[in-house]
């Protein structure tokens, strides 16, 4: 069972990060990686188990009283931020949005991911962001059909800058990783699970290779990702960007 408590996850099951803090809960579906949204349904599970701040469901919420959150976890973490929704709904506001990357400026002895698939709204903005170093901004590519939000995050100013290839729901050839310090790629996973094919990862992995790009596999998925592992071709790979953490 996935572990996303609103304020904070310690020993997170996302295989690359450690921790998640979600200001913001609640989205809802834009392309075809969305279809069998986990977050979603664990947003569900919550509002059943009387989580309070998961009484409307996925509905978009902000949660004010999380956002200093970071500033009082004194270890050093690698904080998933908004694991539960996505920091450039068209509904969350910029001022809301500055207020998380104040909170991470701050908030400079841990390093945070962020993650979006509106990334026409992060190019967008990405001028009225002051972007803090310690901020990674990626974004999720399932198909071809979304293939331009790489480039749309390739024109932003954040300091480091990688894709979530996941759910990998069909090949993706000839990728551009210019300016991409990071690559994940991963299976869907949980009920409906669509099928990721080898040869679709290992040559995501070639072109990471070609480009000198660390390459993170996750996870094959399926209904039980567990069983299925993250072994590719023998091996784990777990590279990192080459930025110390």
């Amino acid at each position: 069972m996935w572990s996303y408590p609103l304020e904070m996850s310690n020993n997170s099951s996302i295989e690359w990060t450690e921790s998640t803090w979600n200001p913001i809960t609640g989205c809802n579906k834009v392309s075809e990686g969305c279809r069998n949204c986990y977050a979603e349904r664990m947003a569900y599970r919550l509002k059943a188990m009387g989580q309070k701040n998961y009484q409307k469901g996925f509905t978009l919420q902000l949660h004010h009283d999380v956002l200093e959150k970071p500033l009082h976890w004194k270890k050093p973490q690698v904080i998933f931020v908004n694991s539960m929704s996505d920091m450039f709904h068209p509904d969350v506001p910029l001022s809301f949005i500055n207020k998380m990357f104040d909170v991470m400026r701050k908030a400079d002895w841990h390093t945070f991911q962020i993650l979006t698939k509106r990334a026409e709204r992060l190019r967008r903005l990405d001028s009225q962001i002051t972007w803090p170093s310690n901020a990674w901004m990626g974004v999720s590519v399932e198909n071809w059909e979304v293939v331009d939000r790489i480039d749309f995050l390739r024109e932003t100013n954040a300091a480091v800058k990688f894709l979530s290839l996941e759910p990998l729901i069909s090949p993706l050839p000839n990728l551009n990783l210019k300016g991409i310090d990071w690559v994940i790629v991963g299976g869907e996973s949980g009920p409906g699970a669509r099928p990721m094919k080898e040869e679709w990862v290992w040559d995501i992995k070639v072109q990471c290779n070609n480009a000198k790009i660390p390459f993170f596999f996750k996870q094959w998925g399926g209904v039980n990702k567990k069983k299925t592992g993250r072994i590719l071709r023998g091996n784990t790979y777990n590279e990192l960007p080459l930025i110390s953490l």
